[in-house]
């Protein structure tokens, strides 16, 4: 049998990695390896895993986040979707980053086996395309709340381009402000 792979991709954003898992599948179903610290590490995942983070999200149109960590509490997520269909997005907070306050979605699925690899100096938020999601989350840091930041999903300074209508949103979520006129960024 052969050896399950992984295929890294660029982002549109430095830093920002895509990963494909190979499957591999016979009569009996199919295997993929979720990581390998090996791979990761190739992909801009370096550090031990700190914190693991399982999400339910039941309907579609729901929207977490956009959540980062300021330093020197920042971290580098790895975002699977193991049940459902979600648009990540990543948006660049690094001051000195050619693509400050530039955002990438990407579609992640059960399907098609796709994980995004999203750098230190990134907010990250997803919204559920298909009710009952599950996404699986890998952080290099454990959670601080004091470190804790967000930024809000309708950010006319960001310009979004959500697929579906927000349906469900936390109040915490709802209540981030839009971004001042000049918003210094992250220093990492």
């Amino acid at each position: 049998m052969a050896s399950p792979r992984f295929e890294i991709s660029d982002g549109t954003l430095p830093g920002l990695k895509i990963i494909q898992r190979w499957i591999l599948e016979d009569h009996r179903g199919s295997f993929s390896r979720l990581f390998c610290s090996e791979i990761f590490k190739e992909a801009g995942f370096p550090h031990p895993v700190s914190q693991i983070n399982h999400t339910h999200t039941r309907r579609q149109g729901t929207l977490r986040g956009l959540h980062f960590q300021h330093p020197p509490h920042a971290e580098i997520k790895v975002v699977t979707c193991l049940r459902g269909e979600v648009y990540d997005v990543a948006v660049d907070l690094r001051k000195d980053s050619p693509t400050f306050l530039s955002w990438q979605g990407v579609v992640l699925s059960e399907t098609n086996h796709t994980s995004l690899v999203i750098p230190q100096g990134f907010a990250h938020g997803f919204q559920a395309l298909t009710d009952d999601c599950e996404m699986l989350y890998l952080h290099s840091e454990p959670h601080h709340p004091e470190a804790e930041g967000g930024l809000h999903a309708e950010d006319p300074g960001l310009n979004i381009v959500w697929p579906r209508r927000i349906g469900e949103i936390s109040d915490r979520d709802q209540a981030w402000a839009f971004l001042p006129a000049h918003f210094p960024g992250i220093t990492l």
